[in-house]
């Protein structure tokens, strides 16, 4: 009886999972295949829909960014066959998946400051719209190892299209926007790790190797 009764629920909630899924699905290939169109098409997206479209894709890049790291392990002497081996592939799904979701909405809040400064005046909602949408290359094919970094250009190239097309600015602006929103972290942290280079080198000397290391010419 109670089985009967949850039928329509359970019918229901699978309706809801495939419609949702078509919506993923369509999504990926507009913004894969036509996405300028496609971010015209998204601008009255509600939110829950955009971030069950994040939540999915950064599922399957977690997912398979963590079976890559198990595959390299596995074929990694110094890792085959030690059970530490096995937290690896575990701290790399829950890396991308924890730390992509924070990362991500971070840096969207952060470049929503210079699309601000550069005349964006659609609300920063649209630039989430842009970062997430445009990562879909990379969430989907970015864990591929050596070409990887391929589609992490390809999503940096969407968002500039996705922060033109939803903030309504030009493209000169869009690229600007985030040119400086990537660059000046960029060189904060290339700073910072040669400061702390040179700390350390300051502090514990540089190693030399013993002997001469530069022996002189014989006359």
């Amino acid at each position: 009886m109670h089985i009967v009764l949850c039928l329509p629920f359970i019918s229901t909630i699978c309706q809801s999972l495939i419609c949702m899924l078509n919506v993923i699905v369509n999504k990926v290939k507009g913004f894969l295949l036509n996405p300028v169109e496609t971010f015209q098409q998204s601008r009255d997206d509600e939110p829950g829909v955009v971030f069950a479209y994040f939540g999915a894709l950064l599922l399957i890049s977690a997912i398979l960014s963590a079976i890559v790291a198990a595959i390299g392990v596995e074929i990694t002497p110094a890792y085959a066959g030690m059970m530490g081996g096995v937290a690896i592939p575990i701290a790399v799904f829950f890396m991308v998946l924890v730390g992509g979701f924070i990362f991500t909405l971070i840096f969207a809040a952060w470049l929503h400051l210079w699309v601000y400064l550069l005349g964006g005046r659609k609300g920063i909602m649209q630039t989430f719209k842009a970062i997430i949408y445009g990562h879909t290359p990379r969430l989907l094919l970015g864990w591929i190892p050596i070409v990887g970094f391929i589609f992490a250009l390809w999503s940096l190239v969407l968002g500039i299209l996705g922060i033109r097309e939803l903030q309504e600015m030009s493209t000169g602006k869009a690229i600007l926007a985030v040119v400086i929103a990537v660059m000046i972290p960029l060189i904060v942290f290339i700073l910072l790790a040669a400061w702390f280079f040179i700390s350390y080198a300051t502090i514990n000397g540089i190693p030399v190797p013993p002997g001469n290391a530069f022996p002189t010419a014989v006359n």
